[in-house]
């Protein structure tokens, strides 16, 4: 037997809320118990009934959704919030996702889609729009790009590809006959490396490499 879903809808706009409910309550396994028009409204009617899933606009009158949905994450961990929003903007939905959303949807989407939507994160599941999916794949590539970019931006590039080497398990002489240097020259460099990266011994540094993605970097070059 399917689970019954207590639902609230939060939106300013009267004639919205009619629709969503209208729409909602046509499922059988959807019970819409309250509405709410403000954030602070939402935050109280949901600790009020304790539902299942909110259905909530991001921009709404005193507060916002996404401020709305933090509180209600925080003292009703329970409840799952779906932002249906028309605003594809990232910041608002990195947001949304930073303050616990379980889904975020635009308003374009298709009733069949919103039920849909609202059944998987009734299941405990994560949902995004898929018009927004390769946005966020994209920042997250972006941010994962950045982060082992800086793992490496104290080392020079001579420094650099002599860790490339250190990673591959090349000895002191082999690196410097890679690279036409001298041992001393190489041992001196891995010394700087370990201490601009505050390793203790090759092993460490190897590892670090490999886990910062430091082959990304040296083909580039």
């Amino acid at each position: 037997m399917k689970k019954h879903l207590r639902i609230i809808i939060v939106d300013d706009h009267e004639v919205v809320r009619l629709g969503l409910r209208a729409l909602l309550e046509r499922h059988p396994s959807f019970s819409v118990v309250d509405e709410a028009g403000t954030a602070k409204e939402a935050v109280q009617k949901v600790l009020q009934h304790r539902p299942e899933v909110v259905v909530m606009d991001i921009r709404l009158p005193g507060g916002n959704g996404i401020e709305a949905c933090r509180e209600i994450v925080a003292q009703a961990p329970e409840t799952k919030v779906i932002m249906l929003t028309s605003f594809a903007e990232d910041d608002m939905l990195f947001e949304a996702i930073a303050a616990g959303a379980a889904g975020y949807v635009l308003k374009q989407i298709g009733g069949d889609d919103l039920v849909r939507a609202i059944e998987s994160v009734g299941r405990g599941e994560a949902l995004l729009d898929p018009i927004l999916t390769q946005r966020v794949f994209a920042r997250v590539r972006e941010a994962q790009r950045k982060d082992e970019q800086s793992a490496f931006n104290q080392l020079t590039d001579q420094e650099m590809r002599v860790l490339g080497l250190v990673a591959e398990g090349k000895t002191n002489r082999e690196i410097a006959q890679s690279l036409f240097l001298g041992e001393g020259t190489v041992r001196n460099y891995v010394s700087s490396i370990l201490s601009k990266l505050s390793l203790t011994n090759r092993a460490e540094a190897a590892a670090y490499a490999v886990q910062h993605n430091i082959r990304a970097y040296l083909t580039e070059e």
